[in-house]
């Protein structure tokens, strides 16, 4: 099989450029994103639910995710950020495509004081074993408790990395195979992409794993 080779191209040198500007370019190339929706509640019990496309699983002993929320422009942190250093613990969501508006207008700017859970319609339902509740309008939601916080840089649009340990998962029967996997063409997952744009996981191909040589 012949392949095309891209022997011209442009260096875009990171340290030479605005914070911005990297931020644009990483995102146009790492995607599509998987989202993660991750409720989690503040010190006087504000629960808070927002949307993360810097999102993915790390490990199965124990089972583990990560996302990260990002460093405002202005130097400072999301809620979920905040909450996460009183309330160590977290329900991290998978977004289908049937509650995409919802789970966008939860990504508005609202004070600390409002829950996006009223403010975009969707409904809690108490968790097992952590204290932020799930959103009943997801069809699957893991429990998960923090395990550590990883600063990645520092100042406007640096990292955070949460690093969360999934205590259980909750799947919608209709969604739950008999494996205990999820059945992917029923979830029908989304997922980021640059700017304002979003993608399906409509489209998919197989392709088996080669024979070691």
């Amino acid at each position: 099989m012949s392949m095309r080779q891209y022997r011209d191209a442009t260096c875009l040198i990171a340290a030479e450029r605005d914070k911005r500007a990297n931020f644009h370019t990483l995102l146009s190339c790492v995607l599509p994103r998987p989202i993660a929706f991750v409720s989690t509640v503040s010190a006087d019990g504000i629960v808070n639910l927002a949307p993360f496309s810097f999102f993915n699983a790390v490990g199965s002993n124990p089972p583990a995710v990560i996302f990260s929320p990002s460093t405002r422009a202005d130097g400072s942190q999301k809620d979920t950020l905040n909450n996460l250093r009183v309330v160590p613990e977290m329900v991290v969501h998978v977004v289908p495509h049937a509650i995409r508006e919802a789970m966008n207008q939860a990504s508005a700017a609202y004070p600390p004081e409002v829950s996006e859970f009223d403010a975009a319609g969707f409904t809690p339902i108490a968790s097992r074993f952590v204290r932020p509740p799930r959103a009943a309008e997801c069809p699957v939601a893991m429990e998960c408790r923090l395990l550590q916080i990883v600063p990645v840089g520092n100042g406007p649009l640096s990292g955070n990395v949460c690093i969360g340990e999934v205590l259980c998962f909750h799947v919608a029967d209709e969604m739950l195979k008999p494996d205990g996997t999820v059945d992917v063409e029923q979830i029908d997952l989304i997922a980021r992409m640059g700017g304002e744009w979003y993608s399906t996981i409509r489209d998919r191909f197989e392709l088996p794993k080669p024979a070691s040589p």
